[in-house]
């Protein structure tokens, strides 16, 4: 019976003492792949295989529904048309991975953005936080967060500008 009782307690401790699951880190896979899609963006190398086919992107948004790989593509090639130059910046990002309580695994990254827009040559800087769901090494879920207040009324003066001059145009075209 003693030694029963000291197998009990063997196996208590070595299964206490096992490896701990890591549930945060700065260095994986993941942090690579997501990595990898910020060069890629940088670049203007835009791949979806990154993601898988059924992955959703949400970027300042509550929706319920998200962009597709190739929707979150197109919107990046739209937004690109308004700037002469664009990109992330490789000072000082962070990178985290965790495991959250329920199993799933997300990539954290807060990274500096800047922009030169095409329309007056008027250059922006935005923190940006961005956080990538993985499942089997694919992104299935992406979520970004900034404030594009400066970006926006920066196009909206553009577009007016744009807008006198044409009118002036007309005006003086009629007289």
């Amino acid at each position: 019976m003693k030694k029963l009782i000291l197998l009990g307690f063997a196996i208590i401790l070595f299964t206490a003492c096992g490896k701990p699951e890591q549930r945060y880190t700065q260095q994986s896979p993941e942090i690579e792949t997501v990595k990898t899609l910020i060069n890629n963006y940088n670049t203007k190398n835009y791949d979806t295989s990154i993601y898988a086919d059924t992955s959703q992107t949400f970027y300042n948004s509550n929706s319920k529904k998200g962009l597709s790989p190739d929707e979150t593509i197109k919107y990046h090639k739209q937004n690109d048309e308004n700037y002469s130059s664009r990109g992330f910046s490789d000072k000082d990002p962070e990178y985290e991975m965790v495991v959250t309580d329920e199993g799933n695994t997300w990539v954290n990254c807060w990274l500096g953005w800047k922009g030169t827009l095409a329309g007056n040559d008027k250059e922006i800087e935005i923190p940006i936080h961005l956080t990538y769901q993985f499942i089997d090494g694919k992104i299935v879920r992406e979520h970004g967060y900034w404030d594009p207040t400066e970006v926006v009324l920066n196009l909206q003066a553009i577009e007016a500008e744009k807008n006198n001059s044409a009118s002036e145009e007309k005006n003086e075209a009629t007289e």
